[in-house]
């Protein structure tokens, strides 16, 4: 926690805001309690606390000059009763994202004489049974709710709604009473997600049928198509990979299945047919690549070719 000490308002940044008023940034400060705003000496037309820890709007000296509070992003759940006497000129204010629950908590707004611009978004209160109605009830000078403008329609509503105090204090009660819902995830949300296979590379056997469709395609959007999914790792669907090691697999068990017992001694040793098979498939990789290659300088020549062929036919 951070206390608002003068030094600190000294120390903070102030400008010409965007509508060439004079504002004060004490935004992200950390800082807890609102005070020591006398230090300002009544210089600023906007002052901005957001992103602070601010529990209670409140221990505001008297500034005539200030227009503009910005308070969002705290953790305010009161507001001082006599706000207004303290800030007489004050037409907006931003209490986005804090801790309003109940209707009642904005009752010390109607204090302030001129307030013309509120927004109350991301607190809780504005999930109360007529919300927007009873705020336009409290504050009869009050232009733009929420960045929505208030319309005579909705002023005649909220003055028929709350003709009576009976019905402004039931409101207040049903208020305190409701329960704000709370937003639980869709289960087949859930379920979708955690079904959702996640993508795995592809093994060598997969690299290595992916280069032979590609030497052995046809056109050049296939070529194309299967060169994006040699560097995605996402193998195309149609594409048949054959099994080779449930192939040896098999092979294996039938030679196992031939070998007489007095020669499964021998098998210890190194066996020369396997590094033969090694040398083999390294050398059919070896004739893929340099097919590839080939079939890429074939189909090079062949755009080059109806380049020229066009430009000729152009002149």
């Amino acid at each position: 926690m951070v206390r608002l000490t003068a030094d600190l308002i000294w120390k903070s940044p102030h400008f010409f805001n965007a509508i060439k008023e004079r504002e004060l940034d004490l935004r992200g400060d950390k800082i807890a309690v609102i005070e020591n705003l006398g230090a300002t000496e009544d210089q600023f037309d906007t002052i901005d606390l957001s992103d602070n820890e601010i529990v209670k709007l409140e221990n505001m000296p008297h500034l005539n000059r200030l227009g503009t509070l910005i308070i969002n992003n705290n953790r305010i759940t009161r507001i001082n009763p006599n706000i207004g006497e303290f800030l007489p000129k004050l037409h907006t204010l931003v209490l986005t994202n804090n801790r309003l629950v109940n209707l009642v908590e904005i009752d010390p707004l109607a204090s302030l004489p001129k307030l013309q611009f509120l927004s109350l978004l991301d607190n809780n209160i504005t999930k109360k049974p007529n919300y927007r109605l009873y705020v336009i009830h409290k504050l009869k000078s009050l232009q733009v709710l929420d960045f929505k403008k208030v319309k005579n329609k909705e002023r005649m509503e909220a003055a028929t709604l709350f003709a009576s105090k009976e019905m402004e204090e039931e409101a207040k009660k049903e208020s305190k009473n409701t329960v704000t819902p709370v937003e639980v995830p869709n289960v087949s949300d859930v379920a979708e997600e955690q079904q959702t296979p996640k993508v795995v590379a592809p093994t060598p056997e997969q690299i290595i049928a992916i280069k032979a469709a590609i030497v052995n395609s046809q056109t050049l959007e296939e070529v194309a198509r299967l060169e994006k999914a040699l560097k995605s790792g996402q193998l195309p669907a149609d594409l048949k990979i054959p099994d080779y090691d449930s192939s040896s697999r098999d092979d294996e068990g039938k030679e196992e299945k031939m070998v007489p017992d007095n020669q499964k001694e021998a098998e210890a040793e190194p066996n020369n047919a396997e590094t033969q098979k090694s040398d083999e498939s390294a050398a059919m990789e070896q004739d893929l690549k340099s097919s590839l290659a080939f079939s890429l300088f074939f189909f090079l020549l062949l755009s080059i070719f109806l380049v020229v062929a066009v430009t000729d036919r152009r002149t």
